[in-house]
């Protein structure tokens, strides 16, 4: 940026830059705050009525993975997603809408909606792919993805790592390449540096 170009606008940029910080505290402020609330799965279970359009009763999401299955999920997965999509850390106009405080008024209601969503039983995805890379899908990932997502990809609700065992493959797909392409700002450096370094087949 030149001068003159830093006269006009510099001062927008330095005006701007303060509000990264509180922006960022208000995400942590409203995790924390929901996770120290204590769930009313029941209320959770009306809260639910409203995702169901698009998730479904049994939280299985669509078969073309365009929308996930969240049926299972770990509590602290569920509360940091809404509080993301609440504060626009991830993007998607539906879950925006449906997680700003016009829809969930408080943490305690992302608390007792995330506690319904991860008591819903297991759903499975349907098989999809002809299983070619099955086998070097399964090294890749005892190798590179295990030691945080669990041997059986049930993941950890302690350390927040999300379920993916059941999770529509084209969903995953689309997650990954998000995360490569930056669409994914909450994905931690490392993650995205990991992937990268995946070729077509280690992604499919």
């Amino acid at each position: 940026m030149n001068s003159g170009a830093f006269r006009r606008w510099g001062w927008l940029v330095l005006a701007v830059l303060p509000l990264a910080a509180p922006a960022a505290s208000l995400v942590l402020q409203d995790f924390a705050a929901a996770l120290h609330c204590t769930p009313d799965v029941a209320r959770g279970n009306t809260l639910f009525s409203r995702c169901t359009a698009c998730h479904r009763a049994d939280g299985s999401g669509s078969p073309d993975g365009v929308i996930p299955v969240i049926a299972a999920q770990h509590f602290r997965v569920v509360v940091r997603e809404l509080v993301d999509y609440r504060h626009h850390k991830r993007w998607d106009p539906r879950m925006e809408h449906v997680s700003d405080d016009q829809q969930l008024r408080s943490v305690q209601d992302i608390a007792d909606l995330a506690a319904y969503i991860s008591a819903l039983p297991p759903t499975r995805a349907p098989l999809s792919g002809d299983g070619e890379y099955l086998v070097h899908g399964a090294q890749l990932y005892a190798r590179a993805c295990a030691s945080c997502h669990g041997q059986n990809a049930q993941g950890f609700n302690r350390g927040g790592f999300p379920r993916l065992a059941g999770q529509h493959l084209e969903y995953l797909l689309r997650q990954m390449h998000d995360a490569m392409e930056e669409r994914r700002p909450t994905f931690s450096p490392e993650h995205t540096r990991l992937l990268e370094h995946f070729d077509r087949a280690d992604l499919m």
